[in-house]
């Protein structure tokens, strides 16, 4: 892709902050993550709990700080609440959302999908046990990852990551890419944030926009396109 020539060029070294969304953990980055490694990036997955928007900027902070050099913060879905959030660090210089929520100040997960796109799928999220919320395991791939391998799919809907409903509600207060530049990927064929919400956010946030085929789990299906837009953005000039 180019990248290393470029890095070379520039002496700043930039480091990728990749943040995942509800329902998963970072693991589903792996595929991301050994493209932008090969190509030279320093990597770090964040791992939040997903309980509280609160404590998952806290720990996305937390490795923002630990970060050699600039960031390019990348968000998928619920991810893109986080990094609007914890975007505003000095060392984050542009944003890349991936399918992902970008909320203006106020908003939240829940206020965004209060009104839906009409004739848009409903997500099949089941009813809140303890404070926490699932996707019904029997239509995860259907919903969440309709392009990834079969087994994969079947294992990424086992192996869900409780949702806490304060993440859900969890609202941004002074989204970062009000300031900072920002890429947006929208996954065409996505079931869950409905594309043209996505574009809508998009186009708000100002964001350069990729359209590409794809799931919510375009991270995890087509891991190239997903590099490709994150690596346009650190090589940018308008990224720092």
């Amino acid at each position: 892709m180019g990248a290393p020539a470029a890095m070379a060029a520039d002496s700043t070294p930039k480091s990728i902050v990749l943040v995942h969304g509800g329902f998963v953990d970072g693991s589903g980055w792996e595929g991301v993550y050994d493209i932008l490694k090969s190509d030279g990036y320093d990597v770090t997955i964040v791992q939040n709990p997903t309980v509280t928007l609160e404590d998952d900027v806290a720990v996305t902070k937390r490795a923002i700080a630990a970060a050699a050099g600039d960031v390019v913060l990348v968000g998928h879905s619920y991810g893109g609440v986080v990094i609007s959030e914890a975007g505003t660090d000095p060392k984050v210089k542009s944003l890349v959302y991936i399918a992902a929520f970008a909320p203006d100040a106020g908003e939240s997960v829940s206020s965004l999908i209060a009104n839906p796109v009409p004739g848009a799928a409903a997500p099949p999220i089941l009813p809140p046990v303890d404070g926490f919320l699932f996707l019904d395991k029997a239509k995860f791939a259907q919903s969440f990852a309709a392009d990834v391998r079969p087994d994969l799919a079947a294992f990424m809907a086992a192996s869900q990551v409780p949702w806490g409903v304060g993440a859900l509600e969890g609202r941004v207060t002074s989204p970062a890419w009000k300031a900072k530049p920002s890429w947006y990927l929208v996954a065409t064929d996505d079931k869950m944030i409905p594309p043209d919400a996505q574009r809508g956010m998009a186009k708000r946030a100002s964001a350069k926009t990729v359209e590409i085929p794809g799931s919510h789990a375009v991270y995890v299906s087509n891991p190239k396109a997903v590099a490709k837009i994150i690596e346009e953005a650190a090589n940018s000039k308008k990224s720092g």
